[in-house]
Formats: C-alpha cells, structure tokens, sequence
C-alpha cells in the first residue's frame, strides 16, 4: 500500500472554480457533524476515496458484518452557481507528517477540481461548557477577514493560543501557497462531548459566505437534546461543587 492512496470516482468539470470544505473528526467533532449535516441536506456524489497508512490501523465494521479499511472521501455538489467538494472521512493522521503528506493530497484532489478557495471547519477546545459559542476564525488573505466577520466570524489576537493542530489549519495554510484562499471557521465546544451547538454556530456563518441554503433544523433539533443531557451535567458540576465547598467549611 503506498502513504497516501487516492480514487478517483468521478470527471474533474466543474462550472468555474471550485470550492473545497473540510469537515473531519477533530475536537468536539464540530466540523465532521456541520459538514455531515451539509451533505445530508444535500443530494452530491462521491468524487473521491483516500486510504493512507497515516490513518489509524483499524477497520470499520459494516452493517452486513464485513469490514473496510478507515477511509476519507470527497462529495461533490453543484449548486446554481459553484462547485463544491466535500471533505469527510473516520479520521486524521497519527503523525504529525502524516499530516502534512495528506494535507497536500487532499489540495492535489482539489487542484485537479478546480478549487480556488478553501473553508475548514471545526471546533476550539476550551475545556468548559459553552452557552454562546463563539466562532474564531483564521484567513490565508488579509481582504478575506472583513467578509468573515461580516457573517459572523470572530477574531481574537491571542485565541487559540497553541496554534491550529491538525488539518483545519495545515489544509488552509498549504492551500495558500499553491494560491487558494483559505479561511478556518472554529466553534468554541467543551471538547469532551460531540458539540452540535458549535456546529450549528459554525455552519450559521458559513452559509453566510456561501450560496447554500442549508436549513438547520434538524441541528437544532440534536443541540436541543445535547442541552437536555448537558443540563444534567451542569447540576452533576453543582452538586459537587457544593460538596467540595461544604467540606471545606
């Protein structure tokens, strides 16, 4: 098996430039959920199939009982007036060159689409529960940030501290020199819980920059249920803040 190993499942036309929008597993799966929400409201094909030794060295079980190799891919829709391609998949690199050796496999795939700007979405871990997420965000090209903030995206001088890991921030910031324009969308989650708030919040400002009238309903509707559990986890912090406090005393 070679490192990286793409398919190509479908044409490379698309009507003018493309766009390209990753959405893998990360922390609070906030851009795996926004992306899988986007390709379940919408009716695209898969263009593409990525293997790689880089992935994890597991299989998934299917629901006939047989197994595949772990697995990302690329979808592709065409509304009235872009192209898009679709980033998802189980999962990123255990290795930090393996990061790299993908992220530049997955711009090669969008290359030979015809993309010329790339979004990333995901989440930003702060270790605590969020009411209000915000959505920080990053660009590869100073005009981008205005049009960003615009639609909602928030930029702070000194957030996330540690850096972009992983392939939000590689996949832009690669993009960038073969002269794609990048912008990283990232929604604040606890980053222990999947987080369908934050994806909500993102995809509420991606959709800003975009012509795709995505609904959010259902969502929503999974945030909604993820309050209800987090509403016990929230009394579960008060009970045992109070016990520490009474010991205290």
């Amino acid at each position: 098996m070679e490192p990286v190993e793409i398919r190509y499942l479908a044409d490379e036309s698309s009507d003018g430039p493309a766009i390209l929008v990753g959405g893998l597993p990360g922390i609070g799966q906030v851009g795996k959920v926004a992306v899988d929400h986007i390709l379940n409201e919408l009716e695209a094909e898969k263009v593409a199939e990525i293997h790689s030794v880089y992935f994890p060295p597991q299989v998934v079980s299917r629901p006939d009982g047989t197994c595949r190799l772990v697995s990302n891919e690329v979808w592709r829709y065409r509304s009235p007036t872009s192209t898009y391609l679709f980033l998802i998949g189980d999962c990123q690199s255990v290795s930090p060159e393996g990061h790299y050796a993908l992220a530049e496999c997955y711009l090669d795939c969008a290359e030979r689409y015809g993309v010329k700007r790339v979004f990333t979405l995901g989440g930003y871990g702060v270790g605590h529960l969020v009411d209000d997420p915000r959505v920080l965000s990053t660009v590869t090209h100073p005009h981008l940030r205005t049009v960003v903030e615009e639609a909602g995206g928030s930029f702070e001088p000194e957030e996330p501290g540690s850096g972009i890991i992983g392939a939000a921030g590689l996949i832009i910031a690669l993009g960038g020199r073969r002269g794609m324009e990048g912008i990283c969308l990232m929604g604040e989650t606890s980053g222990y819980l999947i987080d369908p708030k934050s994806a909500a919040a993102v995809l509420r400002v991606f959709c800003r920059l975009t012509d795709l009238g995505i609904s959010r309903d259902r969502l929503q509707g999974r945030a909604e249920d993820m309050e209800q559990a987090l509403e016990q986890v929230r009394e579960f912090e008060r009970v045992r803040q109070n016990d520490e406090l009474s010991y205290i005393g």
